[in-house]
C-alpha cells in the first residue's frame, strides 16, 4: 500500500499543543473515539514520529511557544511520505495574518481556536472531515 494512504487506517493522532489544559481536552476527546494521540515536543520528535508513523492528522496550535508550529507544517509538507496526511490547526480569532501564513505553510485547515473546540468530537473520530488541499 503507498505510503500516502497508509496513514488514513492509522487510529494515531499527532498534536503539536503546548497548553496542558487543551491537550488534556483533546486527549479525552481522542480516547473516548478510540484515537491514540501522540504529544510532538520539538521538531526532532516530529520528524521521528511523523516519518516512522504517519498519523491520521496532525493537529497544530499555531500558538504553540516550545516549537515554531509554521516549521512543523512546512516539513511535514516537505516530505513526500507525509504529503497524504491532513493537518488542521487553531488559532484566535483575531489572528487572521497568521490563520494565512499557516495555509501558506501548508496547513490544510485552520480553525478558530472557539470552532475548534466546538468541533473537538467531530474531528478526533474522523467525522468532520480534514482532506489535504493539494
Amino acid at each position: 500500500m503507498p505510503k500516502d494512504v497508509e496513514h488514513q487506517k492509522s487510529d494515531r493522532i499527532c498534536l503539536v499543543v503546548d497548553d496542558m489544559f487543551f491537550a488534556s481536552k483533546i486527549l479525552g476527546a481522542a480516547e473516548t473515539a478510540g484515537r491514540r494521540v501522540e504529544r510532538i515536543k520539538s521538531l526532532e520528535q516530529l520528524e521521528r514520529e511523523m516519518t516512522a508513523d504517519p498519523p491520521a492528522f496532525l493537529i497544530v496550535d499555531l500558538n504553540s511557544d516550545r516549537m515554531d508550529p509554521l516549521q512543523a507544517i512546512e516539513f511535514c509538507r516537505s516530505r513526500p511520505e507525509l504529503s497524504g496526511v491532513p493537518i488542521l490547526g487553531f488559532v484566535s480569532h483575531v489572528q487572521v495574518a497568521l490563520k494565512r501564513a499557516a495555509e501558506e505553510a501548508g496547513c490544510d485547515l485552520v480553525l478558530p481556536r472557539s470552532q475548534f473546540t466546538q468541533k473537538l468530537n467531530e474531528i478526533v473520530s474522523g467525522t468532520f472531515e480534514v482532506k489535504p488541499r493539494h
